[in-house]
């Protein structure tokens, strides 16, 4: 199944993509579960399946949201790909890198990726995102797949020179708007294994980054072993599992992400999401 969230002329709703197209859950359906998250919470997917019938009227106007737009974390990790950590001259960290993001700071599919009024160094950073589908706490790392509802595509957009204000990375993955999840989720069961998946990340239809799941130096059974030990990883919460080498700040120059340009990270088997950059209105970059 493909699970997305959107505003339907203002409304916000979810549903199935099905051929392309999105279909919409009955009124009764949408009364027991309003949000995807609930839906999530509820264990109640497959039942959505046969209230999914009512096609998107054509005079209406549908604009795509992050999968789970109320995630009650965003739970991201740095450095996880060798060559990345390489490019970046860091070393193999023993343990996850984590950092948050709050979820202002995502966009939906085709929606505009926001550069800081106060920065030029915004910087794409594919990645596939893991979404809970149960709540877990001290989950083991051969149970980790059990408590996975699915998948999605992730751009962790990164002002860089917030980032790199202390070693905490907050600042600099936080700005609104600045990163991108979507369009929508994939579950698990359609999925397969992920670390079969490959990931490319395109600016512009160039390709900048490249990479394979099996790559991580913290697999996704790591991350739900070592996330639910310190937190309770609930329904809709997202684990962001890193971004593989070739990211803009490691180029020679550096390539930063301007207004007009187009990020689109691709993984077959997940998604296709493309957001096109613009800057943020108020005072210009000094």
């Amino acid at each position: 199944m493909k699970l997305a969230s959107f505003m339907i002329d203002g409304q916000p709703g979810y549903g199935l993509v099905i051929d392309g197209a999105v279909r919409l859950p009955g009124a009764d359906f949408r009364k027991r579960f309003p949000t995807l998250r609930d839906l999530l919470s509820a264990n109640a997917e497959r039942e959505l399946i046969g209230t999914a019938v009512e096609p998107v009227p054509d005079s209406a106007t549908l604009v795509f949201l992050p999968p789970i737009p109320n995630a009650r974390k965003i739970i991201c990790v740095g450095v996880n790909y060798r060559p990345h950590i390489a490019e970046m001259g860091r070393d193999i960290p023993d343990y996850p890198v984590v950092f948050t993001r709050f979820a202002s700071s995502l966009v939906g599919h085709d929606q505009p990726l926001v550069r800081p009024s106060v920065s030029h160094q915004l910087d794409f950073e594919g990645e596939l995102a893991v979404v809970i589908g149960r709540a877990a706490r001290h989950v083991s790392r051969d149970q980790a797949f059990d408590y996975v509802a699915g998948y999605s595509c992730f751009m962790d957009g990164s002002v860089r020179d917030f980032q790199r204000h202390t070693q905490q990375f907050t600042p600099g993955k936080n700005f609104d708007r600045s990163g991108a999840m979507g369009p929508y989720i994939v579950t698990a069961d359609e999925v397969g294994d992920p670390r079969e998946l490959e990931l490319t990340t395109r600016v512009d239809g160039e390709v900048m980054q490249r990479g394979r799941v099996a790559e991580l130096v913290f697999d996704i059974p790591a991350l739900v072993e070592y996330c639910s030990t310190f937190t309770e990883l609930l329904p809709g919460d997202v684990l962001a599992t890193g971004t593989p080498g070739g990211v803009g700040a490691a180029r020679t120059p550096p390539l930063w992400l301007k207004p007009g340009n187009t990020v689109e990270v691709e993984i077959p088997g997940v998604g296709l999401l493309a957001n096109r950059v613009t800057d943020e209105t108020g005072n210009a970059c000094r």
